[in-house]
């Protein structure tokens, strides 16, 4: 059993933020798969034969809590899961897997490395910076542009692909595959 988990905050004014790229591209992937989500794990949460998809809404601080209880609750191991973020020291629509590391600033990383207890976990890093001269709290909060939307969108549909080829082949094959590419 494997689990792709997106990271975002729930509420409707965050929903096209740069924070929320997790949710974003979860979404894209679960519309081409026709999944439809329920509550539970205090997340939106699916399953599909032996692929779990969660969106947790417990707000991007504390997402360690509902990724712990669908882990426990599965039995999964830290190399069952997948999750899905945003990083703003990559540029936009450029992609970077990772099976383990610091949380980088990241608190959607902070908590979940916290709550499970190791930092070594596969990891799909969505490129939405640069940064420029504005905090970063206020930067990931802030909304795409029509333009970047797009291609986050887009990245969305090609990550079904990355997806599914992580599920059936692996870490290091789907990080040689996909490594470092647009989508």
């Amino acid at each position: 059993m494997k689990a792709i988990i997106g990271l975002g905050n729930p509420e409707v004014k965050y929903r096209l933020t740069r924070h929320n790229t997790g949710f974003l591209v979860m979404d894209e992937i679960l519309k081409a798969k026709n999944i439809t989500l329920c509550d539970k794990f205090n997340s939106f949460f699916a399953k599909e034969n032996d692929i779990l998809y969660l969106l947790p809404k417990t707000y991007m601080n504390l997402s360690g809590r509902a990724v712990i209880e669908l882990m426990n609750f599965y039995k999964l191991t830290n190399k069952d899961i997948l999750v899905i973020y945003d990083d703003a020291t990559i540029d936009l629509g450029i992609i970077r897997m990772r099976s383990k590391g610091s949380f980088g600033g990241h608190n959607g990383i902070k908590s979940i490395i916290n709550c499970i207890g190791t930092n070594a976990f596969d990891r799909l890093k969505i490129g939405v910076g640069p940064i420029g001269n504005i905090p970063i709290d206020n930067y990931v909060l802030s909304n795409f542009s029509k333009e970047e939307l797009e291609k986050i969108l887009k990245i969305g549909k090609a990550a079904i692909n990355l997806v599914d080829y992580w599920v059936k082949e692996g870490f290091e094959k789907t990080q040689t595959k996909f490594n470092g590419r647009i989508l």
